[in-house]
């Protein structure tokens, strides 16, 4: 007899890249993308211990794949689903939640916090009308990490050993979750976030036009642990989007920018390092969400994007230097050590 909905989320492929010490994790291919894990965890959890009540109605702000997980989820379990998002949602994807079941509110402006402000502020409105609410609170939930324990788990039971571990940062919760676990097997694991120019995740000015999505924020998040991070990489719009068209292009994996993104970071790091270590890569969203954008010339062409832009090696900075293009930083003083990379102190926050 065959898995529910809900119990048939996770145990997604792990497939090795023409790079042969890159083994991409393709969570794109749960149901809806990575976060169907954190719903079904966070939301599960919340059932067990009580803090979800029969018939409250579950909010939450996203503006990607949280909204499809909490909306695939919280309906299969007989729960009114409101989601805030902002004009920056992609038409597939409301109608994705709108045919889950779920209500969507639109946020009309973004405050002094950006858009995660704005649907923020939208949400503690909502509260007042539906006393009888729960929020899953994906960005400080430590419910959030913990649903990447199976992942983790699925990892080891095909690799032997990870030495690299290379993933998008939003919410924090996959990165730093996958990492913690990761750790019980090789304390000497090697943890590289990437992140968007323009996010203030890793101390970066906000800049509230940025056109990548799934990745970045406008607020620090509670689930960013930084002490598990060793090294951050932030890429431009131009540069994301373009890696993830290499990545369809080379690796016949059609996704988003923040899988491009980490193919970009990993592809990057095969090449410093010995051919014996282990890199994983998380791709966590697919492409069809960006079949208007990132994959749509008619968009490049309006946000004057260009390709041939993602320079050979990307430059190393320090704590305070403003990014506008690709750059890394590390985070820990026993960090990883490169080959010679070009050092360059941009601005001053």
């Amino acid at each position: 007899m065959g898995n529910s909905l809900i119990d048939s989320i996770g145990n997604t492929p792990l497939v090795k890249l023409s790079q042969s010490n890159i083994y991409a994790k393709l969570e794109l291919l749960n149901h809806y993308g990575m976060k169907d894990r954190v719903a079904k965890n966070i939301l599960l959890q919340a059932k067990k211990d009580g803090s979800l009540k029969p018939k409250a109605t579950i909010i939450e702000s996203s503006s990607g794949t949280m909204a499809l997980g909490v909306a695939m989820v919280g309906t299969a379990l007989g729960h009114e689903v409101i989601i805030v998002t902002d004009p920056r949602i992609d038409p597939l994807t409301l109608v994705k939640l709108k045919t889950l079941g779920a209500n969507v509110h639109i946020v009309e402006k973004m405050n002094e916090h950006g858009w995660q402000g704005a649907r923020l502020e939208y949400l503690y409105g909502l509260f007042k009308i539906f006393p009888n609410h729960f929020w899953p609170k994906q960005y400080e939930n430590p419910n959030n990490p913990g649903a990447y324990k199976t992942l983790a788990n699925e990892l080891m039971k095909e690799l032997k050993n990870i030495d690299y571990l290379v993933g998008a940062v939003g919410s924090g919760g996959s990165l730093c979750g996958i990492a913690s676990q990761l750790k019980r097997y090789n304390k000497n694991l090697k943890v590289i976030a990437v992140d968007s120019t323009g996010s203030v995740i890793f101390n970066q000015p906000l800049k509230s036009n940025r056109l990548q999505g799934g990745l970045g924020n406008s607020i620090k998040p509670q689930n960013v642990n930084y002490d598990i991070i060793d090294e951050v990489h932030w890429l431009n719009d131009n540069e994301a989007f373009e890696s993830t068209l290499r990545l369809g292009e080379k690796e016949k994996i059609f996704a988003g920018n923040s899988s491009g993104s980490v193919y970009t970071v990993a592809s990057w790091i095969s090449k410093q390092i010995s051919g014996d270590k282990v890199i994983v890569a998380i791709f966590p969203d697919r492409g069809d969400r960006y079949h208007n954008s990132i994959y749509s010339k008619q968009f490049w062409n309006e946000n004057n994007l260009k390709l041939g832009i993602i320079p050979n090696n990307p430059t190393m900075v320090t704590e305070g230097d403003v990014v506008e293009s690709w750059s890394y930083s590390n985070l820990r003083g026993d960090s990883i050590e490169y080959g010679e990379t070009k050092h360059n102190s941009i601005h001053r926050v």
